[in-house]
């Protein structure tokens, strides 16, 4: 088995509805964005699966409606 560098990866969630900016420390510091169409983004580093898992329980446990999972280019990013 070959050792591969692990590196964090850049995700866009798209919820429906605004959430305001001080969501943002509880889904890890993901960066959150109000689109135009009314929905939010939340944007950023995820480790792992296992946060992203994480992440994505937080908005079920929200209830707030999942639009779109997105792996972003980090130099789009925020």
């Amino acid at each position: 088995m070959t050792h591969t560098e692990h590196r964090p990866v850049v995700y866009r969630l798209r919820v429906a509805g605004r959430l305001d900016q001080h969501w943002s420390a509880w889904f890890n510091g993901l960066t959150v964005s109000h689109e135009d169409d009314g929905s939010t983004s939340l944007t950023g580093a995820v480790a792992d699966q296992a946060e992203l898992h994480g992440l994505l329980t937080r908005i079920r446990d929200l209830g707030v409606t999942l639009i779109s999972v997105t792996v972003v280019d980090p130099a789009q990013a925020p």
